[in-house]
């Protein structure tokens, strides 16, 4: 294990060591390699070397039932000997590496080039300078001075280079430490129960040192390496470490291993903590990663391909799988990190990606930089739908900007040329080339501005400064973002699966009813009703078969309600034993833990717990409890109101469930059995067999647990269902207390059209003759259903999928589940956003999920839709002002430079606009804090345009506004302020009041527009609520303040000239005209303008399905559907002249004739396509053919 000298703490550990190694009765060396043996090896070596577990207890100086004294100097001394329970993280980024990283985007090199080159040439005075026969057409008179000044525009470009540099390498700086900030919240959150000195403390996962006791549950993730000590059913899911999928059963004779990182599946324990940080199982591989992680950064370079990175082969089992699965401390800190997830969610969540997929190079493991900046981050399922949108978009801009710039630059170089060698006839004199080549570079350094403008670099910045300040904001809300995406996924959500238990109730359990002794009782009985035989067995039942970790505590402030600690479901029996005057410790305490004989845990199959003691005469006793309509089936006997077992026949029972349990049930009560059975002490009864031992049991007495529902929910849900989002509740309760408590919660309402469905028949429903699931059935179903009852996880995930998956309705559905067990995991990898309960939630749902709710409440879930949206809203918000901008700096730069051979704004103030409109803005408009009307709107939809038809009113309309303006300034603008003209201005000739103006009332423009941007459904008053955000406010006035200066004071570097007040009035005034403009265009109805087009929507293929790849038909010109016919056609003869080729090659080489066939029906299905979009109503389906990205699956399959 050489390799992992990197980490000094190994080798720290290693020195020491040698050194302590005499004060316990083991090496930490020889226990790490004891924990690298499994199952029956382990058992060997153990016998072996120590003799049995309790004997390594005693060399580490601890006690299997007091464990350790816990005093500091003994704790400090085994983090010395056998490390902490800690895993270094992996080294940030520095700043600087994040500025190097900055400089990598393309539009910055080029502009780097030009300004170099632009350097270059200012100090480069060539001989032929002042020859005449060099002077262009525009030559004119040129100061000494200014010819000295012509270096400054090169350092100005530089120098705003720098600036965006900076300003993109400090935002992903101030994210990642973000990231950590979260990452080290998370940790502290995650505790551990241990037990010190005879008590049971919860500590800090990093406290936990080798020689500890753990207590260990259904539903733990284990925080370091250990061995099983006691425990019941103990069963572990150990697919993190080994890839194998199935649960290992633990027990001390058999596989006493138990390792940090493997997942609770069933049953609880104790373990002894053998290996701890950098030595347990996950440290170790950790520390290869660790090792390997300079390499991964290379391989980083050569753009592994995140598909092949997932698809590790499950077989060559531990290496594979763990170097996905522990990519990051993620386990043995019980870190949330990202990283983790994210291998195993891509795999789960990959639908059809998988081409998306292959183009994203392999990002590293830190969750932090998975949103880098320009690539879009594939942290999870496909691209979260915005991001998809915004790549589009950005692509088609750039495309655009290109071409443009192109255009520009060719048409100056050409007229040049043209105006000097053909019109004026000079000849090209050598002497001449560097004066001539400096024209050049002028007018590279003009079409790369226009690039730069058109180019909306600060897109990826809104996006991440928008979901940064959401997730920040968020926490507040009681949402633990640990997927930057999930926050806006969120706002498109149209469904939500809530559990019940926990998130619409507030998971406090008591007791409200009971049927004890053949009598129903309406409330709690008085304990002198009842027969004291009957007491007895009740009290043990409930003492004894429940977890000995569930207590009632009192309460911590006087006059709050007792606290309730554990399993709530036992905390509400235990507290019926207290309101019946009875206590439940004694019996605990003589009956200890160690003592039971064997116990059946409650799992989602079992629906029951079950618990074995031995009595005095050496019989047995079995208590049983669990889901009334499941224990009663099993009860033969029942006890009368004298405490006598009489016999209870199913005809009783079924009247017993008509005038009991679903009165309960229906009153929204959960309804618990308890039962008793006792079996001979010989023969002893085969305790495996299950189905034998769980019949015959005598029923105790039937209690019905009011959980009541949380006061906000139904407030909640009522937002929820107004946004258009769809509440389903899928819960493990009778039909009737899930029917009662969603009337309740006002997710149905008596009269309307819902299902309400059990597991079994929502099963039967789904299900063909052979027991397959059928899509078709599944969307019969599941518009209509409300309540999912007695449903196990299973039901859960396939439910999830189903609607994921359903192409029912026009717009792919978009799910969010809550989840607490360890048995939502799948669920909530499947769903677009899982929420984990923070409180009640076990490690494995917290790990599958994107968003933990600190509080468990329902209404907060309410607060990240209303966030979601907003960044959406944010984000549409940016882009109708810095579009406006783009298309109006881009056109003036592009027809200014044609017409005048000079863009009226330089490069220098092209980059100025393009840091206030892209960086600035994106911080202004980003950090809108939400509003409530939000929710009064239904989600957007994946396939629903970035730019709606009202942005792209107001985008031209702005435009068209700012040209006109412009181009009279150009062109008229010197006799109205009499002032000399600016254009065809000669080489370095002084900057002109002119276009100084041009310049400044551009900016107003923006400043103002900037205003207007804020509203983007066409509202009038975009005034409101504008001084809620603070940051708006101070960004406006700051540009404004900084626009004086450098008009002011700017001078050469920015083409600047001072302008008088009057002319500053007139600039503002203008700008002012903006947002008149605005109210004009908002009186323009959108509905007028079908011309209109929408940019930004998805159509890859595996967004959507066909069919609704557009909403309304009538906007597909004839035109356009001409071209596209006409691509197809050149596709099928395409593919008609390649088939025809292959043949005759076939038939040369005398080769399979597969191939041929192959291509054969791949043009079929495109003949199909084409027959579809002979017939209008089917135009919608040409959409998947307008770029040839999105070929039909045949033809970009090939």
């Amino acid at each position: 294990m050489g390799d992992m000298t990197n980490s000094d703490f190994y080798s720290k550990n290693q020195r020491n060591e040698s050194s302590h190694g005499g004060d316990f009765g083991c090496t930490m060396e020889e226990l790490r390699s004891l924990m690298e043996l499994r199952g029956t090896e382990a058992v060997v070596k153990i016998k072996e070397t120590y003799g049995d577990t309790e004997a390594i207890c005693q060399r580490l100086r601890t006690s299997p039932v007091e464990g350790l004294p816990g005093t500091a100097p003994d704790l400090e001394k085994r983090k010395q000997i056998f490390g902490q329970n800690f895993i270094p993280p992996k080294k940030p980024k520095t700043f600087l590496q994040l500025v190097w990283e900055a400089l990598q985007d393309v539009t910055l090199i080029i502009l780097e080039i030009a300004a170099i080159i632009s350097l270059g040439l200012s100090f480069y005075h060539p001989p032929g300078e002042n020859n005449e026969g060099c002077a262009t057409a525009q030559g004119g008179a040129e100061d000494e001075g200014e010819a000295e000044a012509g270096w400054i525009e090169g350092a100005a470009i530089l120098l705003s280079v720098i600036c965006v540099v900076l300003v993109t390498a400090f935002n992903d700086w101030s994210k990642e430490k973000q990231f950590r900030g979260l990452q080290s919240r998370i940790e502290q959150e995650q505790k551990f129960t241990v037990v010190r000195a005879g008590q049971v403390v919860q500590i800090p996962v990093a406290e936990i040192v080798v020689g500890d006791i753990a207590q260990i549950k259904y539903g733990d993730l284990l925080p370091a390496d250990g061995l099983f000590i006691q425990g019941n059913d103990l069963k572990i899911d150990e697919s993190s470490l080994t890839g194998e999928s199935d649960q290992v059963r633990k027990s001390v004779d058999k596989d006493p291993m138990l390792l940090s990182g493997t997942h609770v599946m069933e049953g609880s324990g104790r373990m002894v903590v053998t290996a701890v940080g950098v030595n347990s199982q996950t440290g170790i591989i950790f520390t290869l990663l660790g090792a390997g992680g300079e390499e991964e950064e290379k391989k980083d370079k050569k753009g592994v391909k995140k598909g092949d990175g997932l698809q590790l082969p499950a077989a060559d089992g531990a290496a594979a799988s763990n170097a996905a699965d522990s990519a990051n401390a993620s386990l043995v800190n019980g870190k949330m990190q990202d990283g983790n997830v994210d291998t195993s969610q891509s795999k789960a969540k990959q639908q059809d990606g998988a081409a998306a997929m292959e183009m994203q190079p392999l990002k590293s493991a830190e969750g932090g930089d998975a949103d880098d900046k320009k690539k879009a981050n594939m942290h999870k399922k496909e691209k979260s739908v915005l991001q998809g949108k915004l790549t589009k978009l950005a692509v088609q801009i750039g495309k655009a900007g290109l071409v443009m710039s192109a255009i520009t630059v060719i048409i100056l170089v050409l007229y040049f040329t043209v105006d000097t060698f053909v019109v004026n006839k000079k000849p090209w004199l050598p002497e001449c080339t560097p004066v001539y080549v400096q024209y050049f570079v002028k007018f590279f350094i003009i079409g790369v501005t226009v690039l730069v403008v058109a180019v909306p670099e600060g897109l990826p910045l809104a996006v991440t400064i928008s979901l940064a300040y959401s997730v920040k904001k968020m926490m507040k809300d009681n949402n633990l973002v640990r997927h930057l995406d999930a926050c806006e996924t969120m706002g498109n959500a149209t469904a939500i699966c809530s559990d019940k238990t926990g998130t619409l109730t507030t998971n406090r359990m008591t007791v409200v009813q009971a049927y004890v002794g053949d009598v129903h009782y309406k409330e709690v009985p008085d304990p002198s009703s009842i027969n004291a035989k009957t007491m007895e067995l009740l009290v043990n039942a409930i003492a004894i078969n429940s977890a000995y970790t569930t207590k009632i505590l009192p309460p911590e402030k006087e006059g709050a309600l007792p606290r309730q600690v554990g399993n709530k479901t036992e905390c509400g029996l235990l507290g019926f034993v207290l309101d019946l005057k009875q206590d439940y410790e004694p019996v605990r305490s003589q009956m200890p833990e160690e003592k039971l004989y064997k116990v059946y845990t409650f799992n989602s199959v079992r629906k029951s717990m079950s618990t074995v003691i031995k009595m005095p005469d050496e019989s047995f006793r079995m208590y049983s409890k669990g889901a009334s309509e499941i224990v009663l089936k099993k009860c033969c006997k029942i006890l009368s109101g004298a405490g006598e077992p009489r016999v209870f026949r199913p005809r009783d029972r079924d009247e017993m469930v008509k005038k009991v349990i679903e009165p309960m049930a229906c009153d929204g009560l959960r309804t618990i059995c308890v039962a008793y059975r006792d079996f001979p002490s010989s023969p002893e009864p085969d305790w495996d067999n299950e189905n034998d031992i769980l019949s015959d049991l005598t029923c105790i007495c039937v209690v019905g647990i009011e959980d009541p529902v949380r006061p906000e929910v139904p407030e909640a849900i009522r937002k929820c269902q107004r946004a258009g989002i769809t509440v389903r509740m899928v819960t493990g309760d009778n039909i009737n207390t899930a029917r009662a408590i969603a009337i309740k919660c006002g997710i149905i309402h008596p009269g309307e059209d819902f299902l309400c469905l059990e597991g079994k028949e929502f099963n039967r429903r789904i299900r063909n003759e052979k027991g397959e699931i059928e899509q078709e059935r599944i969307d019969k179903i599941w518009p209509k259903l409300r309540v999912l009852a007695r449903s196990s996880p299973t039901d859960k995930h396939t439910l999830v999928k189903g609607i994921i998956d359903s192409t029912h309705t026009e717009q792919r559905q978009v799910v969010a589940v809550t989840g607490d067990g360890t048995n939502d995991g799948p669920a909530l990898k499947k769903a677009d956003v899982g929420f984990a309960m923070g409180i009640a939630g076990t490690d494995v749902a917290k790990e599958a999920s994107d968003i933990i709710l600190t509080d468990d409440n329902f209404s907060s879930i309410v607060k990240a839709v209303m966030w979601g949206r907003n960044v959406y809203d944010s984000i549409s918000k940016f882009l109708q002002f810095q579009l406006t901008v783009n298309v109006v700096a881009v056109i003036v730069a592009f027809t200014g430079a044609c017409i005048t051979q000079d863009s009226p704004l330089k490069a220098v103030q092209m980059l100025w606009v393009n840091l206030i409109m892209d960086t600035f803005a994106s911080l202004a408009l980003a950090t809108e804090p939400p509003t409530e009307t939000l929710l009064l709107r239904k989600p957007y939809g994946r396939n629903k345009p970035l730019i709606s038809r009202t942005m792209m009113k107001n985008i031209l309309g702005h435009a068209v506004y700012q040209l006109t303006l412009i181009f009279t300034l150009l062109f008229v603008g010197e006799k109205m302020f009499q002032i000399d003209s600016g254009r065809n201005a000669p080489l370095h000739s002084p900057p002109s009041e002119h276009y100084t103006i041009i310049f400044n009332t551009f900016v107003m423009m923006q400043l103002f527009n900037e205003i207007n941007a804020r509203k983007i459904h066409g509202e009038r008053n975009v005034f409101d609520g504008i001084f809620r955000n603070p940051i708006f406010c101070t960004i406006v006035l700051g540009t404004f303040a900084i626009q004086i200066v450098i008009v002011q004071f700017g001078g050469k570097p920015f083409s600047c000239s001072p302008l008088q007040l009057d002319q500053w009035m007139w600039c503002i005034f203008i700008g002012l005209g903006e947002l008149v403009w605005g109210q004009v265009i908002a009186t323009i109805p959108t509905s007028r303008l079908k011309f209109l087009k929408e940019a930004g929507r998805l159509t890859q293929k595996e967004e959507i399905p066909e069919e609704e790849l557009n909403e309304d038909v009538e906007e597909i010109d004839h035109a356009e559907r001409e071209l596209r016919r006409g691509q197809i056609l050149w596709f099928r003869g395409l593919n008609r002249i390649q088939t025809q080729i292959e043949v005759v090659n076939t038939f040369k080489s005398g080769a399979s004739f597969q191939g041929a066939l192959r291509r054969q029906s791949s043009v079929t299905s495109q003949s199909q396509d084409v027959a579809n979009l002979s017939s209008p109503s089917r135009v919608s389906l040409s959409n998947a053919l307008s770029s040839p990205t999105s070929l039909p699956p045949a033809a970009a399959g090939r």
